[in-house]
């Protein structure tokens, strides 16, 4: 994910504490440099990292540690506590009927995320419209069409009316129905005049409850600016992140969000409808500094366990992490893993997991896409009991009669067979953590004779409390 660098960095800087029971201002100075220097790499404003290390300073000298907890983790609260003040708080959108407008350049994944944003209401109860209104870029009306398709939810839009404030007003009479009405507006390169006009004459004519700044998570310095003007000219009431499942350094979008006074609504963590999150500052903080986010886990365990129409009760997860791993056990854990989104950010939202441990792991340990995993269900499907529950007995023979059998081909078998062995070595450093934790905390992940995250997660309280 975005940002994974910086995280990177600052767990870099503060595992040089390791081992000190006490900070001196020779420490403090130089954990604070590091944090600087790894601030400014991820493109976050210079003002805000100076305002950020001089808090990070003057409460590391001065605050007192706990008794028992070391130097690190008193600096890592620290880092924790100011780095979730810098972002604040999330916007607040009620779960009523509303009016959101979102604004950005272009390019910026608007109309990606007015469907994605769309999906999340309808999941929430609501039932969601989404209104095109960019008359400027070819194929936006098309794009917005099936990216809403996909969500399934209302859409309203006219490729033969080239005037984006009749289409914004005749989408709200159309969508009249909708409890939730997302307006879509056009983008440019740059903020041209013509640009803020024409957002500015949609905002009259739909009278937004809140207006949203879309933001490409990199956009680098140019991030101010941009954020500036258009606060100036509509009122920028949250920031929703995107394309944050790509390498850009991220740090542009967190100083946006303090130029327009406003906090981040949500985060667009990959290409389809469904992956958005909410943004929660404690648990995108905790992830960042590897220490896990289980609100969010637990909100895509609940998602993928409705959509399947299953019970969390009949989803084991601590079965991977006992005995042999077999092709079977492959099958069935990374089909619900699957279900919850990428592997390797769902891992980074159980404490432990992530951060440094999954730093170490190969790029491709957890690289089971969907599509990938759908070739690898036809492929097991020609498979023996024998061969699923002891994979080590398919050679060369076998793997030329499965993938006939498959109607793939050899290599494809050799992957997942290549797949299944990585997996199984990283299963093994996992089992291989000591003292049991990490066994009852998937345990009580999976509902197996536990109580669920829920119960793990304490009533929600954040990884300090």
């Amino acid at each position: 994910m975005v940002l994974d660098d910086l995280g990177s960095s600052l767990r870099g800087s503060l595992n040089k504490l390791q081992g000190k029971s006490r900070l001196s201002e020779d420490d403090v100075e130089e954990i604070v440099k590091e944090i600087q220097r790894s601030l400014l790499s991820a493109d976050v404003d210079v003002s805000l990292v100076m305002e950020l290390s001089d808090a990070i300073e003057t409460r590391a000298l001065e605050e007192e540690p706990p008794g028992g907890t070391t130097a690190k983790d008193h600096v890592l609260k620290i880092v924790y506590e100011e780095m979730v003040d810098l972002v604040g708080d999330s916007t607040e959108l009620p779960l009523e009927p509303q009016t959101i407008m979102l604004a950005g350049l272009q390019g910026s994944g608007k109309t990606t995320s007015a469907a994605k944003m769309a999906w999340w209401f309808s999941k929430k109860g609501l039932r969601p419209a989404v209104i095109q209104t960019d008359t400027f870029r070819p194929g936006a009306y098309d794009q917005a069409k099936q990216m809403c398709e996909r969500a399934e939810v209302d859409f309203y839009g006219d490729p033969d009316n080239d005037d984006p404030v009749d289409i914004a007003r005749k989408g709200l009479e159309e969508t009249q129905d909708a409890d939730v009405r997302i307006v879509d507006t056009a983008g440019r390169h740059a903020l041209e005049d013509d640009l803020i006009d024409e957002i500015e004459q949609i905002e009259a004519e739909v009278s937004p409850d809140r207006s949203l700044l879309v933001l490409d998570a990199a956009i680098g310095q140019g991030a101010k600016d941009q954020a500036s003007q258009f606060e100036s000219s509509i009122g920028i009431d949250g920031v929703m992140i995107t394309k944050l499942d790509g390498t850009a350094k991220g740090g542009g979008a967190l100083t946006a969000v303090n130029e327009t006074d406003s906090s981040i609504a949500f985060l667009g963590t990959g290409e389809t409808v469904q992956d958005i999150e909410r943004f929660e500052p404690s648990g995108f903080i905790s992830r960042l500094l590897g220490m896990g986010d289980l609100k969010q886990l637990s909100e895509r365990v609940e998602r993928a366990m409705a959509e399947t129409g299953e019970e969390e009760d009949d989803w084991e997860p601590e079965d991977m992490l006992q005995g042999s791993f077999t092709l079977k056990d492959m099958q069935k854990q990374m089909a619900a893993m699957n279900k919850m989104g990428p592997l390797d950010q769902v891992m980074d939202m159980i404490p432990g997991m992530g951060g440094g441990m999954m730093d170490q792991l190969p790029d491709d340990a957890m690289d089971v896409t969907q599509d990938r995993m759908r070739r690898f269900e036809v492929v097991m499907d020609s498979m023996t009991d024998e061969e699923l529950e002891n994979p080590r007995t398919v050679g060369q023979e076998r793997v030329r009669r499965i993938a006939r059998g498959s109607g793939t081909d050899e290599e494809t078998v050799n992957q997942l067979l290549e797949q299944h062995r990585m997996m199984e070595r990283t299963i093994e450093q996992f089992q291989g953590m000591g003292d049991g934790d990490m066994q009852r905390m998937m345990k009580k992940m999976g509902g197996g004779g536990g109580g669920g995250l829920g119960d793990l997660m304490g009533g929600g309280k954040g990884p300090f409390g």
